[in-house]
């Protein structure tokens, strides 16, 4: 979905996407930036749930190093 910008820097929400944050005359809303660089429209009061693949998402530590790999194929302790 898409809205156009007027000269004075205001948009109209899609009804879509009032009807599913439950927005209405009067409501109050956040403007959000995320980890990637986007801007996600919050109902204020209310944090964003995270995309399905950002669900997914982890970090990795830092993990054995190739002599610690090593032995463990070996057997060795």
């Amino acid at each position: 979905m898409s809205a156009t910008v007027t000269s004075k820097g205001q948009i109209t929400i899609p009804k879509a996407v009032r009807e599913q944050l439950g927005i209405g005359p009067g409501s109050v809303i956040d403007f959000e930036r995320t980890e990637d660089g986007r801007i996600v429209l919050v109902k204020a009061g209310k944090k964003a749930r995270p995309s399905r693949f950002a669900r997914l998402r982890g970090s990795a530590g830092k993990g054995l190093s190739t002599d610690e790999i090593m032995a463990l194929t070996r057997g060795e302790d």
